[in-house]
């Protein structure tokens, strides 16, 4: 028996600085027992939450599934032990599949190889029990096995999300310095908005932002678009339970109303991109679309206004990033009057050049920035 089966504890990776968002979201999902630990969670769970988890979660890059945990001092000790564990249960002759390994304060000292280490651990595995042997595929692999080996403490587990959740699969188009979509999501999330408010992205390049906000507002898992779920390799995988909440899933999707999301960006390549995108989505084409410069927008007025605007980083052309800040600072002071604005800046520098008092600064990476999402209420 697995370790995840003896105790129903699993772990799910989260981006640095948004652990207490995912220990709100799984209070959302009915989970109780939770401890937070850097970049990431550990709870208690059934199936049932283990694959909703998986299908609906907008936060987590993925949950993982340990199959054994042990001290672990050298790699011949790895090895040794990797290959006592029945990896025939998990994987199929005919499966591919992939290390990830993460390895800290240990004599263990290098992931790469600690990878090497448990792949011939389990190929040699095989070899011995089957006589045959599964092959490897780093980019999409049937099977994703995690390493974590820190202060000697090593653990092996199975990736339940068959890779990262933020990977969402709508995505067809991309622009410069895309913000991630789980990112995206806890913009939405943390934004409050709930429908009863117009939504618009006045610089919404490839339409992340947008296409967050209606898989809120439809309530269409995050993860629909995606088949490989690494659960479906566990050998307790229950098909009949994950095709009743699915089916659960489905029923509960509604309609997104026109003119209820919108966003405009003032490239053509910008609004290719996030055409494509969204309407790849479900409901995708009620959302309006146009290419508009937005210091010539229309006046916003009670409107949830969500905004990734450029920071220097994601720009083909010299721009004055603190004149165009300053001017984003002036539409929202005379163009969306009674309105709420979120913008993620990945320069926390150009804070002062918007000219408007945020009320809230919030920290969140955006993979390597560390940005803050100001709340700037406008009256």
């Amino acid at each position: 028996m697995f370790e995840y089966q003896k105790y129903n504890q699993y772990f799910g990776q989260i981006a640095g600085g948004m652990e207490d968002l995912g220990e709100q979201e799984l209070k959302e999902f009915g989970i109780k027992n939770i401890k937070k630990a850097y970049r990431g969670i550990y709870f208690v769970a059934d199936q049932a939450h283990l694959y909703r988890l998986n299908l609906q979660s907008i936060l987590f890059t993925r949950f993982l599934a340990p199959l054994l945990s042990f001290d672990c001092h050298s790699t011949n000790y790895l090895h040794s032990t990797a290959m006592e564990i029945e990896w025939e249960q998990i994987i199929k002759p005919n499966d591919t599949f992939a290390i990830f390994a993460t390895v800290s304060n240990s004599k263990i000292n290098h992931s790469k190889y600690a990878s090497l280490v448990l792949k011939d651990a389990i190929v040699d595995r095989f070899r011995e029990q089957t006589g045959t042997r599964p092959s490897v595929d780093t980019k999409e692999p049937d099977v994703w096995i995690n390493l974590h080996i820190d202060k000697n403490k090593a653990r092996i587990s199975v990736d339940t999300s068959g890779g990262s959740l933020h990977r969402r699969g709508y995505r067809k188009i991309t622009t410069e310095a895309p913000i991630q979509e789980t990112v995206a999501a806890a913009i939405i999330k943390l934004s409050g908005w709930d429908g009863t408010t117009k939504l618009h992205d006045p610089m919404c390049g490839s339409g992340t932002l947008l296409s967050e906000a209606m898989l809120r507002y439809c309530r269409i898992p995050a993860a629909f678009k995606r088949d490989n779920f690494g659960f479906k390799h566990l050998p307790d995988f229950d098909e009949k339970l994950w095709l009743d909440i699915q089916a659960t899933s489905k029923r509960n999707v509604r309609p997104l109303p026109e003119n209820l999301i919108s966003g405009s960006d003032i490239s053509g390549f910008a609004l290719k991109a996030s055409t494509a995108n969204i309407q790849s989505v479900p409901y995708g084409k009620n959302i309006d679309l146009q290419k508009m410069d937005f210091r010539d927008l229309p006046m916003l007025e009670n409107t949830t206004i969500v905004c990734n605007p450029p920071y220097g980083i994601r720009l083909g052309e010299e721009e004055d990033m603190p004149l165009l800040y300053k001017q984003l600072g002036d539409f929202l002071k005379n163009n969306c009057k009674n309105s709420t604005a979120w913008i993620y800046l990945g320069n926390r520098e150009l804070i002062k050049d918007i000219g408007l008092k945020p009320i809230r600064r919030i920290p969140l990476k955006n993979g390597a920035l560390d940005g803050r999402l100001l709340r700037i209420d406008i009256y």
